[in-house]
């Protein structure tokens, strides 16, 4: 069985605390993870190396459901997030591994992301595109800086 790795770069106008932020906190990962025509709800969310965390995207056309879960690898505040992730059914099978790098720029926060063992069942242009879409919430919700 042959896997796919996508990879995704953006410079978005915010602080490398707020991106890792949005990508260790349950509401706010429930909020920008999810792609266009999902909702998506955390069920639990242990951000640390070691924890774990699981969530279920729901398809608002068909309603259909789909969980998935995994554990922090690697989580180093500000700079580096690394996880797991496969899916509850085992369908499509195998683990995936996504690794999100910050790195302060002028302008605010270079994202590199990078998702490994996607598998050969998935298109890897489908998965590329859900995260393109990922990508815009997220920028919505950390690029703002509302006052308290």
């Amino acid at each position: 069985m042959t896997t796919g790795t996508v990879t995704l770069h953006r410079v978005l106008r915010t602080t490398p605390a707020k991106i890792y932020r949005a990508f260790t906190t349950a509401e706010a990962m429930a909020r920008w993870l999810p792609p266009y025509g999902f909702t998506g709800k955390v069920q639990h969310l242990d951000a640390q190396v070691g924890g774990s965390y699981h969530m279920t995207f729901t398809n608002f056309t068909s309603g259909n459901v789909h969980g998935f879960g995994g554990t922090y690898k690697e989580l180093v505040p500000g700079e580096r997030i690394r996880y797991t992730a496969s899916f509850d059914d085992a369908m499509p099978p195998g683990e995936m591994q996504t690794t999100v790098t910050l790195t302060k720029v002028s302008c605010g926060t270079e994202l590199h992301v990078v998702q490994e063992g996607i598998p050969s069942m998935i298109p890897v242009e489908q998965c590329y595109l859900g995260w393109q879409e990922s990508l815009v919430h997220l920028a919505q919700l950390v690029e703002p800086d509302i006052p308290g």
